[in-house]
Formats: structure tokens, sequence, C-alpha cells
């Protein structure tokens, strides 16, 4: 009887001490968070080194917080027991034991990487690309490589962007070499396979996933190709067997290129793209125009390039970084991010701080993608009122094929980079120049210029500044599919062209996934959140369903 009622306290101690610890982690991290945060923001903004090195401290700071080896041994110990029954609290035992864990390493290794990765973002953030003494943006790169037809002029921006690789190449290995060791003090074989557990994901399971869409993908694709190289032939005045990387309309051909009968640019070069975006958000329940007020959306000197959403304060305070043109892969990305951006303000506030995030990184995608496509719906168009019901009727099957070529390259692109960053990370020694060129040759069918030796696969940002994230970005496009999918079936009962489908005017769009998506947050496991969405777990087939012949 007395080791029962000894048991009893022990077991009522250490949920009572876990309580304590919530407690005390809110009140250190819920401040740092923040200020790290908008540290980052401003950074972003300004370019300034000094904005930076704030960012650095701040980041080193939210690290070292984490490792408290005797915090980490506590909750080991928790989780070991068994003892806690309440579903929100086992939820923050998990996410608070996998961040501990991913920070157990060397104190002084982990600063190092958070140096170098700082000194790195802000070399891509202030590095423009050079053309006969004339410095170009990225957008202006973009808007050369997708427009011009000058062979020479192609070739001469294909070649000034790709010099930010050597710029940065040295530093990213020294980084992945660096995060390697942490992973192995970790007990992980690297730093690939630690990323990818410690955001509740099996390597075995992704590289399954990617090897089966590689199948699904691989004929579809090559027969795209072909008819890419036939259209772009004709465009530049050369046999399809001369055209090269910078003839494919985009830095990376991780875009589909301008191949069928419409101009979407020539829909929204007078458009407002902010208020364009705000009435659609409006028009189905998810007001944004608190988050737009806060946000940064236009060009300025020394500001980051790229396109973000940030959750300041997981209290509703959510940013969007943009560098708007009134085009439509700005179009896009205005939608995109503000997907982003209504998934984090929907969260529900009352869940405990570290669960107000989305069930997982690709799910916040899957919202984001799933809007990002409207910009080339004929019907968002029209409902939009940005085109006529006639226009949208002609160049309908145009725009259903430049989405559903857009799916395919970027699945190809996506099938790059997840090998690519993999075997990095397996052996950073290789010859990565050689592994990127034969990636892209095989995957995305493009030749690598005769005789090129240099560092292209560090001009990806990503490789550098996010790790190993890339491949959740087809894991959510396989997750917006799904959720079309549903929401045509079962929350708008329209069936009768899924392609048409808008969203626009209907509020019970914004409901359904405020109450079944963004209100979770990280209360379920992102698979077990997607069946209670769904009705079923993450499946490729609603994918292979829209864009695979």
């Amino acid at each position: 009887m007395t080791m029962l009622v000894s048991c009893k306290q022990d077991t009522t101690k250490m949920k009572t001490d876990f309580e304590k610890f919530i407690s005390s982690y809110d009140s250190v991290i819920v401040p740092l968070s923040k200020e790290m945060n908008l540290a980052q923001w401003n950074a972003s903004i300004s370019g300034k080194t000094e904005d930076y090195e704030r960012y650095s401290r701040l980041k080193k700071q939210y690290a070292m917080f984490h490792t408290d080896r005797n915090a980490f041994k506590f909750l080991e110990k928790v989780k070991a027991a068994g003892i806690i029954d309440d579903s929100i609290e086992q939820r923050q035992l998990q996410v608070l034991y996998l961040t501990y864990l991913s920070y157990q390493a060397d104190s002084n290794l982990q600063k190092e990487i958070i140096e170098l990765e700082n000194t790195v973002e802000q070399k891509y953030s202030t590095y423009r690309a050079v053309i006969n003494d004339s410095s170009y943006t990225d957008n202006d790169i973009e808007n050369i490589l997708k427009n011009s037809t000058d062979n020479v002029l192609l070739q001469a921006a294909w070649e000034a962007h790709k010099r930010i690789g050597p710029v940065v190449a040295a530093d990213i290995i020294t980084l992945v070499k660096k995060r390697n060791a942490l992973a192995r003090q970790l007990g992980f074989a690297n730093f690939h396979e630690m990323s990818l557990k410690l955001n509740d994901q099996d390597p075995n399971e992704i590289e399954k996933l990617f090897d089966d869409l590689d199948k699904l993908t691989s004929q579809s694709f090559a027969n795209a190709k072909l008819e890419i190289d036939q259209v772009l032939s004709r465009r530049y005045k050369i046999s399809p067997n001369q055209l090269m990387p910078w003839h494919y309309q985009n830095r990376f051909f991780q875009e589909a290129p301008n191949i069928y009968p419409v101009d979407l640019d020539m829909y929204y070069k007078n458009q407002n793209l902010e208020k364009i975006t705000s009435q659609f958000y409006l028009s189905i329940g998810l007001p944004i125009d608190d988050l737009l007020a806060k946000s940064d959306l236009y060009e300025k000197p020394g500001k980051n390039q790229h396109a973000f959403c940030t959750d300041i304060d997981n209290e509703g305070d959510v940013r969007v970084l943009c560098n708007i043109k009134p085009n439509e892969q700005w179009m896009n990305t205005m939608l995109h991010e503000f997907g982003h951006a209504v998934y984090d303000k929907y969260i529900d506030r009352n869940l405990p701080f570290v669960l107000r995030q989305p069930a997982h990184i690709f799910t916040t995608e899957a919202i984001a993608m799933l809007f990002g496509r409207l910009s080339k719906n004929p019907q968002w168009m029209v409902d939009a009122q940005i085109i006529s019901k006639s226009e949208a009727k002609k160049i309908s099957e145009s725009c259903f094929n430049t989405l559903r070529l857009e799916q395919l390259v970027f699945s190809r692109w996506a099938q790059v980079m997840y090998r690519f960053e993999k075997s990095m990370y397996e052996n950073p020694d290789q010859d990565l120049n050689a592994l990127w060129w034969k990636l892209v040759e095989k995957y995305q069918l493009i030749k690598k210029p005769i005789g090129r030796n240099e560092p292209d696969w560090a001009t990806k940002i990503h490789i550098a500044t996010v790790p190993c994230y890339y491949h959740n970005y087809l894991l959510g496009e396989l997750l917006a599919s799904q959720l079309h999918y549903y929401i045509c079936n079962h929350v708008l009962n329209d069936t009768t062209d899924i392609r048409r489908v808008s969203y626009y005017g209907r509020p019970e769009v914004g409901k359904y996934l405020q109450e079944k998506v963004f209100k979770p947050g990280m209360r379920y496991s992102w698979n077990d959140m997607i069946e209670k969405a769904t009705g079923e777990k993450l499946s490729v087939k609603y994918y292979a369903r829209q864009f695979v012949k």
C-alpha cells in the first residue's frame, strides 16, 4: 500500500514538475523568439551588417538556451516514464524533446554554424549580378531570361547570376561539414538524415516517395520536354540540340517556360497585386489587411530579393516579405506567401506556445501552393475581375496546360534538389560540381555547357540557408492536390470541372481550412491532421490525377 502511494506521489510530482518546466520555458522562449524573429525581419529588409549581427547573436542565444543538458535529461525522463496522459501535453513533450535533442551537440560548434549561416545569408541578400558593368537584381535577371531572344544576352545574364556560386561555395561546404559533425554528435549518420528524422519524417519513406514520383512523372516529363525544346528552338532560331540552360526562361528551369499561346503576364501588368490578394482572401473569409499593414512588399536597396512569410510572435504578428512586380510570377508569389500567412494567423491561440505552428513545414507549403496555383486559373481571374468570361474561355486550355507543365517541371527540379542534398551530406568531399550537372541532366534533361566546371549548385540559396527542406515543397504539392479534391467534392460539392474551381467568394472554403487545417496547429502529427481533414493520409494519387497524363 505504501509503495502504491509513493508511486502515485512520484507520478503526481513529475506531472507537476513538467507543468513548471513548460511555464519556465515559455517565460524565456516567448520573448526571445519574438526578438529574434524581429531581428531577422529587420536584417532582411535593410541588408545591414549590424542588423545581421544582431540576428546572429539572438539566434545563438536561442540555440544555447536549448543546449541545457539537465533540461533535456528531464524531458527524456518524463518521456520514458510515459506518465503524461493529456494529449496536448503529450504533443508538447514530443515537440520539446525533439527541439532540445537537435541542440544537444557541442555548443561552440552550434555557434560556429550560426555565425557562418549568417555570413552566407548576407552574401546572398546583398549580391547583385553584373553585366557590362551594370548591376542587376534577381528580378532583372529573371526578366531577361524570360523575355529576351538575344542568345548572347541570355548567356551573359545566366552566367552573371551564377557568379554568386564561387562567392559562397567554400563557406557552404564548410557549413555542410560542420552540420554533419553536429549530427554525428547526436547519433545520426549525417545532417540530412537528422533533419528528416527530427522533422518526423522517415528517410526511407521519403526516398521511396521520390522514387515513386520519378517513375510517375518520368515519361510525361520527357514528352513535355520534347515539346518545350521544339518551341524554344523556334523562339531562339537554333536547333533543339543547341539549347542550353539559359534558354529555359529562368535560372534553374524550376518553372515552366512559356510555350503555350497565352501570355499571363499581360493580364497582370497593370494590376494592383496587393489589392487583388487582399480582396481574394477577404472573399473566402480570411481577411489579411492586418497582415498587409505589417508586410514589406516592394524592392529596396540591400533588401532580401526573395519572398517569405514569418510569424513574429505566435500571437498574430504575421508578416510577408516580397519584391512585387506586376506579373504572373509575383501574383502567384503573393497568393502563395499569404497562404502561409493565413495559416499562421488562424492557428488556435489557446494552444500552448510550442504548438502554435503548422502541423509540419510541408503542410503550410501545401496551403501556399493551393492558393498560388490560382494565378493561372482563368475562372479565378474572372472572379477577381482581371479578365472577361470570353477571354477566360479563350485561354482556358492553355492555362491548364501551363499549370500542368509547371508541375511536371517543378517535380523534376525537386528531384535534383532532394538527391543533390542527400548525396552532398553523405559525402561533401565528392566533386559537387559534377554531381549537380549529373542530376540536372538526368532529371531535367538539360545539358551542361561544354567545359563548364563551376559551383552552380551553390547558386541556389536554399542549399545554404534552408538545408534539407526542399523535398517538402513537393510533398506540399501532393497535399495541395489532395486538399483541392476534398474541397471540390465535400466542401463546395462541385465536381463538374475541377480545373475551373477558383474558391473566390466562397467563405465555406476559408471556414473549412480554418477549422480543419489551420486551427489545430501542431496539436496532431502531420499525417493525423491530414487524415482528419481529408479522410485519408497523404497520397500521391490526387497529384497524379490532376497533373500526370
